[in-house]
This record gives C-alpha cells, sequence and structure tokens, in this order.
C-alpha cells in the first residue's frame, strides 16, 4: 500500500536538500511571495510555479494551501483572474483604475455627437471600458470597446463634450 506520508525528495528550494521535504510554513510564504509577484489565476499555474521554484506539489496540497493562507481569487485592471492574499487584498476606487489606465493607455479623447471616443494602445481598450463601466458614471449610458477603441454612449451632446474633458485630462500627452 502506498504511504500517505509526504515524499522526503519534494521540495528543493532554498537550499533544502533532497532528503527533507520543504516544512509547510516555508512552502506557504513561497506560496504568498509567488501570488504577490506574479498573475496565478489557476491552481495549475500556482503549481507549475511552485515547481519551477524547485517546490513541487499535488493539487490537493495546492488547494489546502489556498484554504488555509485564505487566498481569494480577484481581478486584474484587464478583468483576467488571479489569487489575491488577505492581507494584501485591497477595494481599488473605480476612478483611481479608470484614471491609471487612460494614463497609460490612452492616447486621446474625442466627442462625436452623443459618443466619445476614445483612442488607446491595442488590446487596452476592453480594459478601459471595463473601468468606465465600473465607475458608474451619471454620463455614461454604455461603453463598446474594440481593440484600440471605446465608444462611450451618452445622453446627449453637450454629455459627450463634458466627459470628453473629463476623460481627457487622465490621458497621457506625449
Amino acid at each position: 500500500m502506498a504511504s500517505l506520508s509526504p515524499r522526503p525528495d519534494r521540495c528543493k528550494h532554498r537550499g533544502v536538500s533532497a532528503e527533507s521535504s520543504l516544512p509547510k510554513a516555508e512552502r506557504q510564504r513561497l506560496v504568498l511571495s509567488l501570488v504577490e509577484r506574479r498573475r496565478l489565476g489557476t491552481q495549475q499555474e500556482l503549481a507549475e510555479a511552485l515547481q519551477a521554484a524547485g517546490c513541487p506539489v499535488t493539487q490537493a496540497t495546492v488547494s489546502r494551501d489556498i484554504r488555509e493562507l485564505g487566498l481569494t481569487k480577484a481581478t486584474d485592471a484587464f478583468g483576467r483572474p488571479r489569487y489575491v492574499s488577505p492581507q494584501r487584498e485591497r477595494r481599488v476606487d473605480p476612478r483611481e483604475t479608470l484614471r491609471s489606465l487612460l494614463a497609460q493607455y490612452g492616447r486621446r479623447a474625442t466627442a462625436a455627437g452623443n459618443l466619445v471616443v476614445v483612442h488607446c494602445e491595442i488590446g487596452s481598450a476592453p480594459a478601459i471600458a471595463r473601468a468606465v463601466d465600473r465607475v458608474g458614471h451619471e454620463l455614461v449610458v454604455g461603453t463598446v470597446a474594440g481593440d484600440d477603441t471605446v465608444l462611450v454612449i451618452t445622453p446627449d451632446a453637450d454629455s459627450a463634450r463634458r466627459l470628453t474633458q473629463e476623460l481627457s485630462s487622465s490621458v497621457r500627452t506625449n
């Protein structure tokens, strides 16, 4: 019958010899470190990151560590899932997220009738549209995102002009 105890040759992280496994507390510190430094959104990704760090583990161990550490799933600015530790999780103001995304990826905002056309770097439009939606701005009826362009629908042309000024203040200027 197979033994259920950990194999002594499992973890080699931080100079731990092949004869002794990485202690649970140290493995969990490694998990927290990996979660803080990388976008890991699945148990498989976390297991692969531990393997790359020299600490192969089973899916059951990863699952248990996630539960014991209180890791939760959140989404980054681009909507991708990632594990976060409870002490590191913070509620970011949606307006700050939008300002940050526009400063990093925005190119310009232009009013066109009751629309605001936001030009941005390739691939960033969905994140910017999501951020606009999450703000819950009174001038925004909805958004449509392409790859490098966001259409923001407003109730009327005056609202579009006001929103364009507001968004333009966050767009970086080269």
